[in-house]
């Protein structure tokens, strides 16, 4: 089994840390492969930047289409996810989506913990968009006197967010609401005694089960049939 996770940013440093992840994730069971989205911006950070990537996005999945399984799209706000599951016959899974579907199965409720103010609505909109909606206790940010930008730093602030949802929101599992975050599940999960969420490895579980199942996106309504 061949896996593409595509990062729809062109950071590099983002795709290095997205791909031990997976690899690490899948543990030689399958092939994963993880690349940059080509002339897309360094960020997702607005639905402009999204459209910016969708051309390198489109371009991925074609040129890879009869190569791979399956295919993941590494950022947790699920940029042209619709446009990409429409383009091939293989399974596409984003994080966001998978992340957040499958805390919905561990807990009563759960929050998302994000990376900025202007995130917050964006990811409010797409818990609606999959029905989740009533099982959102919250969406979370660092407060600004933890934003550090060294790794522990990093770390503590999404601690001290995670905490806030449980404590004074009433969530149960975490969602870390950024690719960006990657690696950081274990560790917090282990301080704060409840499930925290990768949306790499989310996605990774749904998108291999889908393989092995022999299963992928229906075409006879919402997706163009002709692809």
């Amino acid at each position: 089994m061949k896996i593409l996770i595509i990062n729809p940013n062109s950071d590099p440093e983002m795709t290095e840390a997205i791909r031990r992840t997976a690899e690490n994730f899948v543990d030689r069971e399958c092939e994963v492969v993880c690349e940059p989205t080509p002339g897309a911006p360094k960020f997702i950070e607005t639905y402009e930047d999204e459209i910016k990537a969708a051309q390198g996005m489109v371009k991925l999945v074609k040129e890879n289409d009869n190569t791979f399984d399956a295919f993941i799209i590494a950022c947790h706000c699920d940029p042209n996810l619709d446009a990409m599951k429409e383009i091939t016959k293989k399974p596409v899974v984003g994080i966001g989506e998978a992340s957040m579907k499958i805390a919905s199965m561990l807990g009563h409720r759960f929050s998302v913990v994000s990376t900025s103010k202007h995130s917050i609505p964006n990811k409010e909109a797409l818990i609606r968009k999959y029905h989740l909606q009533e099982l959102l206790a919250s969406v979370r940010m660092p407060q600004e006197e933890q934003d550090v930008m060294n790794e522990s730093g990093d770390e503590e602030k999404y601690l001290q967010a995670a905490k806030s949802a449980l404590e004074e929101d009433g969530a149960e599992v975490i969602v870390l609401g950024c690719a960006g975050m990657t690696g950081l599940d274990k560790r917090l999960e282990a301080k704060l005694g409840v499930p925290v969420l990768d949306g790499i490895v989310c996605a990774l579980i749904i998108a291999v089960g889908l393989v092995k199942y022999g299963v992928s996106t229906s075409k006879i309504g919402r997706y163009n049939p002709e692809y």
